[in-house]
């Protein structure tokens, strides 16, 4: 399993890992004039562990049915989902989206008819969302936020169905919507009952890059490792030497190998 997100309740700065249970990891954040000590998000964690779902995807029959976030001032609020759905990821991922020093959190919630959909969350519950994929048993992972088109706000990026199309998104949030502003296909992020989200975001020479394996990826043979860019509005895709393994993708992560 590469570095990446684990299947944990607790929040982790993106990429994080899952189910270390009780972990719960703060994410420093800033203050901007005018806003509210309590309305500052600094944590949060999934609780309530349900196996309403019976997708299995992340390794095993459990996955969550409410959210937990602290605000800086010590107050929790819970965010509960109703019986249809649950959050079947490995942490919430806290990341100040617009860049007004409050941040953000990223989940995936997927409905038991439906499937998955991505979510941000503010301390006061559901800010944006994508549609679900329309069916059962369809999933997507998150990669990460980054800064990917240079405006200053971070990008959220996504791998729908990263066992079957593995279709790559990036998505601006406006503060209350999603849209996707690029995508491929062909690369992934995960492998069915891997307790781990692979890959993640680099950023080297100060422009962030996707660091994904390309499908098919299975246990028994290594995938080709890519470095995945957004330029001029389109996603470009430069192939590494190194198969797609958790030593070379730390080395791609830390900036000390490149494609070519």
């Amino acid at each position: 399993m590469l570095a990446g997100a684990r299947r944990l309740p607790a929040c982790l700065p993106i990429g994080g890992a899952r189910r270390a249970r009780l972990l719960l990891c703060a994410v420093a954040a800033l203050l901007v004039p005018g806003l509210a000590v309590a309305e500052t998000i600094i944590a949060a964690r999934y609780t309530d562990p349900t196996d309403r779902y019976d997708h299995g995807i992340l390794g095993d029959a459990i996955e969550w049915g409410a959210l937990e976030v602290t605000l800086e001032d010590g107050t929790k609020r819970r965010f509960i989902l109703p019986e249809t759905l649950v959050f079947e990821d490995t942490a919430p991922r806290v990341a100040d989206l617009d860049a007004d020093g409050s941040p953000e959190i990223i989940v995936v919630e997927s409905s038991l008819t439906l499937g998955a959909r991505l979510v941000v969350y503010g301390p006061k519950g559901r800010l944006a969302m994508t549609d679900h994929i329309g069916r059962k048993n369809r999933w997507l992972a998150p990669v990460g936020a980054a800064d990917f088109t240079g405006d200053g706000r971070s990008e959220i990026a996504m791998v729908v169905t990263p066992h079957l199309a593995g279709k790559v998104e990036v998505l601006t949030f406006d503060g209350a919507h999603l849209t996707p502003v690029a995508t491929t296909t062909g690369l992934t992020n995960h492998r069915i009952g891997d307790t781990d989200i692979a890959g993640g975001i680099r950023t080297c020479k100060g422009n962030p890059q996707m660091i994904l394996a390309q499908m098919p990826w299975r246990s028994s043979a290594d995938a080709a490792m890519v470095e995945v860019s957004l330029v001029d509005g389109t996603l470009a895709i430069a192939p590494f030497k190194e198969p797609f393994t958790p030593q070379n993708f730390a080395k791609a992560k830390n900036c000390t190998i490149h494609p070519g």
